[in-house]
Formats: structure tokens, C-alpha cells, sequence
């Protein structure tokens, strides 16, 4: 994405709500935007803001009407945007990085030798290349606490299948478009399965029931089925954390 003057671009949805959008497409700075304007606006306590979200690329603001007037709420917008390049802003402080156990190919993830072709690597140099990419957390979405991260090496920018592998399991890693996407349920996927984890993405009895938020980080560090297997009864699924300093 070229940035432009036309962007950050600021867009009215239905009678509650504001899109702060970043681009037009994904890219680092565009999703360090997102994530950076929307801790920014959390940071102010506007009493009349019922809700914040990010997708890859834009914020989301959910308002009371009864509070003030869309032109009100515009004006506090426009000029909180002015007060930084949010495209090179510093991310929230409260991040941290994930360090999660991932059984690479076998029978757990069959799809990583033809995600690796596809790459043009070897299933060797493929592992290397995304067990050694720190990734971010781009957003949550799809399916509760289900991360998008990235971006991977260019080499990664290989498409979706054509057709849909009929079930990936929950804790699956999954790659396209130099993209991550770890499963937090069950599911159909166009995405190739190279990985298998056992971390569980989505605890709703949990007071934070998504554990990945946007903005941090995430590091999916190669381990043998048979450790993996034996951290079955961990919720973490053998996974570490630390805050990101």
C-alpha cells in the first residue's frame, strides 16, 4: 500500500458508529495504525464510547447518539488523528509475546509439504522460514478469539486452495496470503493445515475469554508430536508468555 492524503479516511456506520480506516489493503504500518489509534482513543475515556474494535486495517467506534451528535463525535475524531502519524506509532505497552509448541507436518498437519511447494521451498526451509518469524497478532475475527498474524516472508504469498479441506481441528495452523491463521474451533478451511498446536484460543469461562489480543505476538516453535501429546492437559498446550518490553 502507497499511503496517501486520502488516508486515514474517516467513514459514518449507521446511527452509532465511525470506521477509521487506514488503507486500502493490508500492510505493516496500516495495522500498526489500526491498533495504535484505537489504544489511543481507549486511553481517552470518552464517556459516551460503547465500544472499540480493530479489523486488519481500520477502527471501529460504537457510540451512544443520546451522548452527542455525529458531527460532534466526527470533530473529536478528526482531531485526535491529527495528533500523530499513527502509521509509525508506537504499539500498547500491555502486549506480550506468545511463545507456542507446533508439531510441523506428520500426519497432525498433511498440507505442509504442498504449502511449502507452493512457497517454492523445501519442507525444511519452509519450517525455518515460519518458526522463526515473529508474527503479530493482526486481529481476531472469523471465529471467538481466532487470530489472523503476520506478515510472513514474501514467499508466503501464495493463494488459497480452490477447494475446502473439509475439517481442520481446534489448535490447527493454517497458511495463504502471508497470513497465519490459528484455528480456535473446529472448522471447513481454504487455508493449507501445516501446523497443529495445543493451545486453546477461546476459554468463555474465562474472564479474558480470548487469549490472543490484537497487537501481540506470537512465535510457533517447532516440537515433536509426542511432547505435544503430553502437554494435552495444559490449556496452553506447553505455550509461554511474556510482556513485550
Amino acid at each position: 500500500m502507497t499511503l496517501s492524503l486520502e488516508w486515514p479516511r474517516l467513514c459514518t456506520l449507521g446511527v452509532d458508529g465511525f470506521l477509521v480506516q487506514f488503507g486500502d489493503q493490508l500492510s505493516e504500518p496500516a495495522n500498526r495504525a489500526a491498533l495504535a489509534f484505537r489504544a489511543a482513543l481507549d486511553g481517552q475515556n470518552w464517556e459516551g464510547i460503547e465500544e472499540t474494535s480493530t479489523s486488519l486495517i481500520s477502527t471501529y467506534i460504537r457510540f451512544d447518539p443520546r451522548w452527542k451528535t455525529h458531527a460532534e463525535i466526527r470533530i473529536a475524531l478528526n482531531g485526535l488523528l491529527a495528533q500523530k502519524s499513527w502509521y509509525t506509532e508506537a504499539l500498547s505497552a500491555e502486549r506480550r509475546l506468545w511463545r507456542i509448541p507446533t508439531v510441523y507436518g506428520t500426519t497432525m498437519a498433511p498440507q505442509l509439504e504442498e504449502a511449502a511447494q507452493a512457497a517454492g521451498l523445501s519442507v525444511g526451509a519452509a519450517i525455518a522460514s515460519i518458526s522463526q518469524s515473529r508474527l503479530r497478532v493482526q486481529t481476531i475475527g472469523f471465529a471467538p478469539g481466532q487470530p489472523y498474524l503476520g506478515e510472513l516472508p514474501a514467499a508466503w504469498d501464495i493463494p488459497r486452495q480452490t477447494a475446502l479441506t473439509e475439517k481442520v481441528p481446534e489448535g490447527a495452523l493454517a497458511v495463504a496470503i502471508q497470513q497465519l491463521v490459528l484455528f480456535s474451533v473446529t472448522t471447513p478451511t481454504g487455508w493449507r493445515h501445516i501446523g497443529q498446536t495445543g493451545f486453546r484460543l477461546f476459554r468463555p469461562e474465562s474472564e479474558q475469554p480470548f487469549v490472543l489480543c490484537p497487537g501481540d505476538e506470537v512465535i510457533f516453535e517447532p516440537t515433536s508430536s509426542e511432547t505435544l501429546e503430553q502437554m494435552k492437559s495444559d490449556v496452553d498446550g506447553g505455550a509461554t508468555s511474556e510482556v513485550i518490553t
